[in-house]
């Protein structure tokens, strides 16, 4: 019984022992479910955190493979380059020697070409100096030469001078002058009435026009750097004549018909010849605008320009160069010759008339011809009197002797367009012409010193009048370029 029931306590021990070590193992077994539960959810997340990872792993592999691919190109590459810089470099090294070989010819060809060039400076001074020797020579003799011709031209000429000048004042009736062979004829001047031809004859305004001496043909001038000659029969043009590179300010004619010279804006003096239409000179010298020019009465080599440099200068056209210059303070707009072929009347911006030696420069003599600037001077056809045109609107008569006016004539509403407005004496000397702003052109009577007709066709202010030598027609120009021819 003590065995059972000691038994029976160790039983019951055991058992109690087995209960509560049954309670921590229940607990025990609690605790691992929950931290294998924690180990479930720590595998779920390390799974996913795997395949992510693979994933990430699987793409960096395929970059990776991308990037080899790529450093695998740029190796080639690199290999290519290489070769094309060994062969470049071989290129260079080749060229450069060749660089090397020719500038090393180029110094022993730069060194003969000074040579050649000191060699041919040498012969080039040699042969200019032979050059100016000949030419020198052949200048002395041409001077003399120039010089011997000159002498027997002006005594020719002064011979004969002397001897139109006697006939000129030999008037038969007022109609004919005569003379022995060459001379020249003309009939009397009449009143003109009636207009024969209207002429558009440049673009832009014509401020020059002269007539052949003995001769229908009327040359004119214009701002479009053209010389024109017209036939005044059928108011034709018959040749034109170009170089001038400036407006045409004023125009003469030798007096053998055979060379016009203008006077132009371009600071030049323009010679042609008339039958070929050909330049034959460009004269220059002056500093400024041509604005006068007249050829010497008894000699067709001599002529005189004024520019606004205020300078006069002297020109002989058959050695085509300036022989002499005059210099003044004030300007000149006009200049004619007188009979003697010595002397030259200048009509200056100051309004004064002015004489000169041509030959000397010296200034003879001087007076007051206008309050204002003068703007025309012409020489009557017997020489006895000079007729000078003003910007006060004023036409006066100068004798030639004294250089007293002898007569003013002036119209209501005729005034002067601009400095180098030219007005004319007739033929005959018995009348003169001026155009004026409003388009008119006046005629007066010398004797009478009054208006006789006034001559409307113009639209255009009057720039320019002149006379036939023939005694008609009487030819106009405007600012327009209209050119109108009067009987």
């Amino acid at each position: 019984m003590l065995l059972l029931s000691s038994l029976f306590k160790g039983l019951l021990l055991i058992s109690c022992c087995i209960s509560l070590k049954g309670s921590e193992w229940k607990e025990k077994a609690e605790t691992f479910e929950l931290e294998l539960q924690q180990c479930y959810k720590a595998q779920s997340r390390l799974s996913e955190q795997l395949v992510v990872e693979v994933a990430e792993c699987r793409a960096s592999k395929a970059l990776l493979q991308e990037k080899e691919d790529v450093i695998t190109d740029l190796q080639n590459e690199i290999t290519k380059a290489r070769d094309e810089y060994a062969k470049l470099k071989t290129t260079l090294e080749e060229k450069t020697k060749a660089l090397e070989l020719v500038m090393s010819e180029n110094q022993e060809r730069k060194a003969q070409l000074e040579e050649m060039t000191i060699k041919a400076k040498n012969a080039e001074a040699e042969n200019k100096m032979l050059i100016d020797r000949w030419m020198l020579q052949k200048m002395q003799d041409a001077e003399r030469l120039n010089e011997a011709n000159a002498i027997y031209e002006d005594m020719i000429d002064r011979l004969k001078a002397s001897g139109l000048e006697q006939l000129a004042r030999q008037q038969v009736d007022g109609v004919v002058r005569q003379s022995e062979e060459g001379a020249e004829y003309f009939a009397e001047s009449t009143i003109p009435a009636l207009i024969k031809h209207k002429i558009q004859a440049h673009e832009g305004g014509c401020a020059a026009i002269i007539f052949g001496y003995n001769s229908d043909q009327l040359i004119t001038g214009g701002q479009d750097k053209s010389i024109k000659i017209f036939d005044t029969n059928t108011g034709a043009s018959t040749r034109t004549l170009y170089g001038c590179l400036g407006s045409v300010l004023d125009l003469t004619i030798t007096h053998d018909n055979k060379s016009v010279i203008a006077a132009s804006s371009s600071n030049n003096l323009y010679v042609w010849d008339v039958n070929t239409g050909r330049p034959r000179h460009t004269l220059t010298g002056h500093m400024d605008k041509v604005c006068a020019v007249d050829v010497s009465k008894i000699s067709s080599r001599h002529i005189v320009s004024a520019a606004y440099d205020r300078t006069i200068k002297a020109w002989d056209l058959n050695k085509g160069y300036c022989t002499n210059t005059i210099i003044f303070h004030s300007n000149c707009n006009a200049l004619c010759f007188s009979m003697d072929g010595q002397t030259v009347f200048s009509g200056h911006v100051d309004g004064n008339l002015r004489l000169w030696d041509i030959e000397t420069g010296k200034l003879l003599s001087e007076v007051v011809a206008h309050s204002l600037a003068v703007t025309s001077i012409s020489l009557s056809r017997n020489g006895n009197m000079v007729l000078t045109s003003g910007r006060d609107n004023l036409h006066n008569l100068f004798d030639m002797r004294s250089l007293e006016v002898c007569g003013t004539l002036r119209a209501n509403g005729n005034r002067v367009a601009s400095n180098w407005s030219r007005s004319c004496i007739s033929a005959d000397d018995n009348y003169v012409a001026a155009g004026s702003v409003d388009g008119s052109v006046s005629i007066w009577s010398v004797l009478k010193a009054d208006i006789v007709s006034t001559l409307r066709e113009h639209n255009g202010s009057v720039l320019c009048c002149s006379w036939s030598g023939l005694g008609k027609p009487l030819a106009s120009s405007d600012k327009n370029g209209v050119v109108c021819t009067w009987i």
